[in-house]
């Protein structure tokens, strides 16, 4: 029987080629989305018919404990079990500070730091019945050593994502590992729109010279929950390109 791998925020970016990772590894898949329905149901499609392998697309706002509670179930229902977790659901809202509101804070933090600590206590939980299971945070080196006022939101929720994952890591051993990879920048959605003078700055000061593609990053997601990262637990993993 195939493993099973649910991941958040899968319809775009990284959720989405880390879903295209899995399957080309005979996972069954877990797209979890919650505002792009056509876009989660086309890579649903997608990825049933080239793989081979069985595919859910759920909606659910991991923020949300009901919703997160219901999707977890019909993820049982279907397939009876959650061998990996990827939290990749996220949002940025860069504005200047004075602009920044406390409700703009809250949402930032309700999604990318809270509800990485709901589907993980909530999945963890049938993982521990079974004695095994892994957990991959996606969190960004914004919340290490990169650091944007206009991002001031995002880089505290993406520390706390840090920090939450070495306390899962300690409270959920010796059976599930939990790790995290912490991206620099990368070609995705959430980047289009970026002035294309910040970028040619930003671009010097990473070795490689470029922005990731999210398939490098999906790849080192891959590796984490593979057999090949065994021993590997309560890491942080920088995948920047080199600064």
């Amino acid at each position: 029987m195939n493993k099973v791998v649910l991941i958040t925020g899968a319809s775009r970016g990284i959720g989405k080629s880390t879903a295209t990772e899995f399957a080309k590894n005979n996972y069954n898949i877990v797209i979890n989305y919650n505002n792009n329905k056509e876009a989660a149901e086309d890579l649903k499609n997608k990825l049933k018919s080239k793989y081979n392998i069985e595919c859910l697309a759920i909606k659910a706002d991991v923020s949300n404990e009901q919703e997160v509670d219901n999707m977890i179930e019909d993820v049982i229902n279907t397939f009876g079990r959650i061998d990996v977790l990827v939290n990749n659901a996220g949002i940025a809202q860069d504005t200047l500070l004075e602009d920044k509101t406390k409700e703009m804070f809250q949402k930032t933090l309700n999604i990318n730091l809270i509800g990485t600590f709901l589907v993980s206590k909530k999945v963890s939980k049938y993982m521990l019945k079974e004695k095994k299971g892994c957990i991959i945070n996606i969190s960004s080196t914004n919340g290490i050593d990169t650091y944007y006022p206009y991002s001031i939101d995002y880089d505290a929720s993406k520390a706390g994502v840090i920090s939450l994952t070495k306390n899962l890591a300690v409270e959920l051993a010796p059976y599930i590992r939990v790790n995290s990879v912490a991206p620099g920048w990368v070609n995705t959605e959430m980047n289009k729109d970026l002035d294309k003078e910040f970028i040619n700055k930003e671009t010097k000061k990473i070795l490689l010279n470029r922005f990731a593609n999210p398939e490098e990053i999906a790849k080192v997601i891959y590796f984490l929950a593979s057999d090949s990262a065994s021993y590997i637990n309560g890491e942080i993993i920088k995948v920047d390109g080199g600064k």
